[in-house]
């Protein structure tokens, strides 16, 4: 079981946050810019998730990975509750890695792995995974994951 516990910071909207493993953070809303929105934390964790189990796979396959950023970006609904209908989460790799090791790992973290991305899509967020490897023969670009509702592999890979 994973527990998390916040409590309130002053008069505004700051909370400190601690995780069960006995890590803290602050969070708080825009008015008090002391923190990132929880709304925001999603993202974090989704990106982080994707991105340890992207690497562990892609070490296991013996790549060698000279750079490796994940950003993620996502569309709230205007009504509330706000949640997230896309989120598109972009890999980008550098180095003289195999773009199909990319792909794969990412397809892993994706469809098998990554908690956060599993409990996001089962919902009402389509999550796209892009990839982009930057080799130094070359740039390869494609999609490795459509999960969620509406999810369409728009797979085209590029070189």
């Amino acid at each position: 079981m994973k527990t998390a516990l916040v409590q309130l910071d002053g008069d505004g909207l700051r909370f400190r946050a601690q995780s069960g493993s006995g890590h803290s953070l602050v969070m708080d809303d825009a008015e008090g810019d002391g923190g990132p929105r929880p709304i925001e934390l999603l993202l974090v964790g989704l990106a982080g998730c994707t991105a340890m189990d992207v690497i562990s796979i892609l070490r296991k396959k013996r790549q060698v990975v000279e750079d490796y950023e994940v950003s993620v970006s996502g569309v709230r609904r205007t009504e509330h509750p706000r949640a997230f209908t896309e989120i598109e989460v972009r890999h980008l790799v550098r180095g003289p890695v195999d773009p199909e090791a990319v792909r794969r790992s990412i397809e892993l973290s994706a469809e098998r792995y990554c908690s956060v991305g599993g409990a996001l899509s089962s919902g009402i967020a389509r999550i796209r995974h892009a990839y982009e490897v930057q080799r130094p023969d070359g740039v390869v670009t494609g999609v490795a994951s459509v999960l969620g509702p509406n999810r369409t592999l728009d797979v085209e890979v590029t070189a």
